[in-house]
């Protein structure tokens, strides 16, 4: 029993009572392999192990019916369960994050003596990330049309086209059947009437038989997905080609590439600390990385379009369709913002990055993957 943990033991380190643990045990959720010399309940490493998926699922607000159905799942291993874990919980800090912004929003309202509307104060309750920032990406998150060029010749002569991650629609080719997959109700409610179908569904589990399409692109979405590369694979399934519109975090001094990660920023180091490497989501679609340049004046407004026109980044409503500065959390934010602001008002900005002013591109990481 040297490699057992008794039932006192794993209460103790789980922290949870050793009657919870009886309750999964009569129900046949964790069940522990052996019994001590005095009939005591003991968890092997696999027991403990599955205990601890339970666990995460439970904290993450799962029923008990529900985690029993994920947990005997055969088609999914630890490692899988790991990566579902760790999107869930991502999530859930985006969206803790959202609620932490939009309470701290109202508390600056209030000192001022102005009282918040009852409908936004109830909104924050069912804030997500994308609720967060989805109701800006009309008027901020636009086709880049030099980018979408780049994207659809890569689609090459595929006639169907599966969008992944689809949001509101952005980068769709118009001269072909495209299905689009988005999670998001809020984006999906954004798409124009006149946009492609949209399933709501997630990438790591598209509701496709094998080679439903001839391609399946993804365009500044991969970062948003629970297991990136689970997706990635997923897409190389349905569909015979593949472009993957992403970012690449794993050159060598990449965070000071960029001006605004590099001097105001740096916390978005930590966004990406388990981001898969380009040469593993290259593998996972088994294919290919290109360096994708961004206009100086680039239409579409994701975290580095504005390389060149700093002031665009004090204005929050260009901020709010960037998932970046709700998952930093407003305190980092307010600091780079504040001091971009006293860069920008005393030259300090323009002295650091007047290189910057010649070029009509830039190179700040952005990749198409291409199958």
């Amino acid at each position: 029993m040297e490699d057992h943990l008794t039932v006192g033991r794993v209460a103790e380190l789980a922290d949870v009572s050793v009657r919870t643990l009886h309750h999964y045990d009569e129900i046949s959720l964790v069940k522990p392999s052996a019994r001590t010399a005095t009939g005591y309940r003991a968890y092997s490493a696999a027991d403990v192990e599955r205990l601890r998926e339970v666990l995460g699922y439970r904290r993450l607000g799962f029923g008990l019916r529900e985690i029993a159905t994920l947990v005997d799942d055969p088609a999914t291993d630890a490692v899988a369960h790991l990566r579902r874990l760790r999107g869930l919980l991502r999530e859930q800090r985006d969206r803790t994050a959202a609620m932490v912004a939009a309470i701290d929003k109202e508390l600056e309202s209030r000192v001022m003596g102005v009282r918040t509307a009852p409908e936004d104060q109830l909104k924050i309750f069912g804030a997500q990330l994308y609720e967060s920032i989805g109701s800006a990406y009309p008027a901020t998150r636009r086709t880049e049309p030099r980018i979408a060029a780049r994207i659809w010749e890569a689609l090459g002569d595929a006639r169907t086209v599966l969008n992944v991650g689809a949001g509101t629609g952005s980068y769709e080719p118009t001269d072909r059947k495209v299905t689009a997959v988005e999670p998001s109700a809020i984006m999906r409610a954004q798409r124009p009437a006149e946009a492609a179908p949209c399933v709501a569904a997630s990438a790591e589990q598209l509701p496709f038989p094998d080679r439903s399409f001839d391609a399946a692109m993804a365009v500044s979405t991969v970062h948003h997905w629970p297991d990136p590369l689970a997706g990635l694979r997923e897409m190389r399934r349905v569909a015979r080609r593949v472009v993957v519109f992403t970012y690449d975090a794993g050159t060598t001094g990449w965070l000071e590439r960029f001006w605004l990660t590099r001097d105001y920023l740096p916390e978005f180091a930590g966004l990406l600390a388990d981001w898969p490497s380009l040469a593993d989501m290259a593998c996972a679609i088994e294919g290919h990385a290109e360096p994708v340049l961004i206009p100086w004046d680039c239409a579409d407004g994701f975290f580095e379009a504005h390389w060149r026109r700093p002031e665009a980044y004090l204005d929050e409503h260009v901020r709010r369709a960037v998932s970046v500065w709700t998952r930093v959390g407003p305190q980092a934010e307010q600091r780079a913002v504040d001091g971009l602001r006293d860069d920008l008002s005393s030259g300090r900005w323009a002295d650091r990055n007047r290189d910057l002013i010649a070029l009509d591109t830039a190179e700040l990481g952005l990749r198409l993957l291409v199958a």
